[in-house]
């Protein structure tokens, strides 16, 4: 019998429904945390940027440092997609994202453990800013690998089901962060959420990043590529596609340049991104601090359009498959570019019903998720194999600094500065108006063309 050292056993190549987990569990724990940054926005503005002399004192000047450090987290987001793209271009898609979930968690928990500003002084806005890039970098990892994992292991014609499960799992996640902060605002009083309360959903992150982080070790590096469908070209394995320009073997020349790919997709994606953050973050906090609503009907508004959101992605997706990503997408940026407008002025009338506010809240969350459902497939193939981490990731996070990141800080300041309360209606109708634009160069048929 040899001595010599056995080697281990690869690993099975999971399914893809194995794959959706595992991708998903983890994009699922990161926007929780930024859903519930989001609905607990004016609590850290009090706990961590108001001076002790100052509490209680209102005012928007602590609502804008809060976003301010809501910000600085998104501009982080392009370094990450860099440095964890390249790992998973180069090492495989599993490493990048076992990593990401690691440190996304260890941020994440550490800022329930923080100690406020009354408790450490002017240190408290700085470690919160300071764990806010850590996880910034860590979600600029995550959209890359996750998406390039999940529309990799697509079955033939189901890209954009599979890649939809990417913005289903945020928009889950969104509304899970909206839903627990509700639960404690309807069990807590509002003194004992302001002390402590607001910990809680951020603690609860530490068992979800764990069994995240349980699932995504378990998958192989990269796994292989479905079987081409019935008279469609065979796939390359990732790694080995031809560089960017070249002549494929259908007789196509591909988009050349990767760099001008990323900046396509940052106008493609933008609308996508300023309505979802404007309808889906910000508009407790606007609700609130604008229109005088209590913090329990500020996260009803901000369930209810998370639920809407979340209700439209698989089905967007789903048709995207069949229709194609142009159509679905189009029609989203165009409703949010007529939509906005209306949707605030029903919010602002006192006169209007809950249930009209409710279903209008609901319908803007809906129309945003006909953008996010075909979004990660369309990204997706946009880049070959070799760079579709990095430039896929970078498009996205790009993007997000941009557009999402500073959507509460130009809301909110610009809103306290002009006293018009429809500011977010023309961030949100101007950016899809742009993102129409851009969507409309799509080709018809890249749903049914196999990765490169």
């Amino acid at each position: 019998m040899s001595r010599l050292t056995p080697t281990r056993p690869a690993r099975s190549a999971p399914g893809p429904r194995r794959v959706l987990l595992a991708g998903s569990a983890g994009n699922f724990t990161e926007w929780y945390e930024f859903g519930v940054y989001g609905a607990f926005a004016t609590v850290i503005a009090d706990r961590f940027f108001t001076p002790a002399h100052a509490a209680g004192q209102g005012g928007a000047g602590p609502l804008v440092a809060a976003y301010a450090s809501f910000a600085v987290s998104f501009f982080f987001r392009p370094a990450g997609a860099v440095l964890f793209g390249r790992i998973g271009d180069r090492a495989g898609r599993r490493p990048a994202l076992v990593l990401v979930i690691a440190l996304m968690t260890l941020a994440t928990t550490l800022i329930g453990l923080l100690p406020d500003r009354d408790t450490i002084g002017v240190a408290a806005p700085w470690l919160l800013t300071l764990l806010r890039v850590l996880q910034g970098l860590c979600l600029g990892g995550e959209f890359g690998g996750a998406v390039a994992l999940m529309t990799e292991s697509a079955p033939p014609g189901r890209r954009g089901r599979h890649g939809a499960w990417q913005s289903f799992t945020v928009a889950l996640g969104l509304l899970a962060g909206a839903a627990v902060a509700a639960l404690l605002a309807a069990l807590l009083t509002p003194a004992a959420l302001h002390a402590w309360g607001w910990r809680v959903p951020f603690l609860l992150a530490l068992p979800l990043g764990l069994a995240a982080y349980r699932l995504r070790t378990g998958l192989p590096d990269d796994p292989p590529p479905p079987p081409p469908a019935a008279g469609e070209p065979g796939r390359r394995a990732v790694g080995t596609v031809r560089p960017v320009g070249t002549v494929e073997a259908v007789g196509t020349v591909r988009p050349v340049g990767t760099v001008r790919a990323v900046g396509l997709g940052v106008g493609r994606l933008m609308g996508w991104s300023a309505a979802g953050y404007t309808f889906l973050v910000v508009l407790p906090s606007y609700l609130q601090a604008t229109l005088g609503a209590s913090f329990r009907q500020a996260l009803t508004a901000n369930a209810l359009a998370n639920l809407g959101f979340a209700a439209a992605i698989l089905p967007a997706g789903i048709l995207s498959d069949r229709v194609g990503r142009r159509p679905v997408m189009l029609a989203g940026a165009l409703g949010v570019t007529l939509l906005a407008l209306p949707l605030f002025h029903l919010l602002q009338d006192p006169a209007a019903g809950a249930p009209a506010k409710a279903a209008a809240v609901l319908g803007a969350g809906a129309t945003v998720g006909l953008l996010a459902g075909p979004g990660p497939a369309m990204l997706a193939e946009m880049f070959p194999a070799r760079v579709r981490c990095t430039g896929l990731g970078l498009a996205y996070a790009l993007t997000g600094a941009v557009f999402s990141g500073c959507a509460g800080l130009v809301i909110t300041a610009l809103t306290a500065a002009t006293g018009d309360h429809d500011v977010p209606a023309y961030y949100a109708a101007g950016t899809c108006a742009l993102s129409a634009l851009a969507l409309a160069g799509l080709r018809g048929d890249d749903h049914r063309r196999p990765l490169r």
